[in-house]
């Protein structure tokens, strides 16, 4: 799996700091007098998810064994620079299944799609794979378990999570209309009213902020004590780490910049995050080019993350640009190792390891 973490070779000498691990190295140019050196504090993990990495690999793995052209239901992942690098070895960007070809083969992403989608390809007899996060998946499954197939046994499902985003239309497209209300904010939450205030269940969208979302589940069951909850936890795992590593970084920060792309749900909430806890200033950068120099005057520690979907690759283009700049004195603060992997769906799952 491409996780985030230590590809620097640059950077060594680990050491234990409590939970965490940090690693320390100075960089600069041989024969540049620097005359500003600025630490950076890079925060792991960050960066891809085992669902992300899964997504990319069954695109990838599909251009393999199919050839191109590979049509692929909207954003993989929501990252550009990623979907330019898939589309660059054949893989084609739709919006709906009407513009696939009847005898396409089709992706859909791994935020994850209603019923109708994989009902309309069948009728149309394509050849889809679906992509949708494992962890995304847990979640519809437990939306249809409240639902008991409209049965006396249904309860009435509030979701937390923001409106259209395509994870929360697919998850809500999971269901028939009207089984599903959208809580979008605490103050939904505390103005919403029930048909029937016992017979209610409540799930969530993966990437929210997972203080946000304590604060919503936390009225919620105040004001409807009999709620049932997801047996486990619905934010996956990666947004909390990522979370939980920017709020290691933010309070020693002048800067805070996460690296990723304005639609992503959980680089967002990084930028939020790293604002809430303690850092002066926080920015999404969707790339270096997109970075504005004039922010890092005045800044004499610099933290960096990366959200679920962009590339490590992105982290690394950064830091070598500003190692033009600065004398660097960098530090990664490990809050815990991820080493989860996903395996390909259906006809690729053979081609796993």
């Amino acid at each position: 799996m491409r996780q985030s973490g230590r590809y620097w070779s640059y950077i060594s000498n680990s050491a234990r700091l409590g939970n965490t691990m940090s690693d320390q190295t100075t960089l600069a140019p041989e024969g540049a007098a620097h005359q500003k050196t600025l630490r950076v504090l890079l925060a792991g993990p960050r960066g891809f998810c085992a669902g992300v990495d899964r997504a990319i690999r069954v695109v990838e793995e599909a251009l393999r064994r199919y050839g191109a052209p590979v049509y692929v239901r909207h954003e993989i992942v929501h990252n550009r620079t990623v979907v330019e690098g898939l589309e660059a070895k054949g893989a084609i960007f739709v919006e709906e299944l009407d513009e696939v070809p009847p005898d396409g083969h089709v992706v859909f992403s791994a935020h994850g799609v209603p019923k109708s989608v994989p009902a309309e390809a069948q009728r149309r007899n394509l050849l889809y794979l679906d992509a949708t996060c494992p962890l995304v998946s847990k979640v519809h499954r437990e939306a249809e378990r409240h639902f008991a197939g409209g049965g006396p046994e249904q309860l009435h499902i509030l979701m937390i999570g923001h409106a259209g985003h395509p994870e929360v239309v697919g998850t809500m497209g999971q269901l028939p209309p009207g089984a599903v209300t959208l809580i979008n904010d605490a103050e939904e939450a505390r103005t919403i009213q029930p048909k029937d205030p016992a017979k209610l269940a409540f799930i969530t969208q993966t990437t929210l902020s997972v203080d946000d979302t304590a604060e919503i589940v936390d009225i919620l069951r105040t004001r409807f004590p009999l709620i049932e909850g997801p047996k486990r936890e619905d934010i996956c795992y990666a947004t909390t780490n990522r979370q939980e590593a920017v709020k290691a970084i933010a309070p020693e920060s002048d800067l805070v910049i996460v690296i990723g792309s304005p639609n992503s749900s959980n680089s967002q909430r990084l930028r939020e995050v790293a604002e809430r806890s303690g850092a002066r200033r926080a920015l999404l950068v969707p790339k270096l080019e997109n970075l504005d120099w004039s922010v890092l005057e005045g800044v004499e520690t610099l933290g960096i993350s990366a959200g679920a979907s962009a590339p490590e690759s992105l982290v690394q283009e950064m830091v070598t640009a500003l190692a033009a700049k600065y004398t660097l004195k960098i530090e990664e603060r490990i809050m815990k190792e991820e080493n989860i992997n996903f395996r390909l769906p259906g006809p690729l799952a053979g081609e796993d390891n």
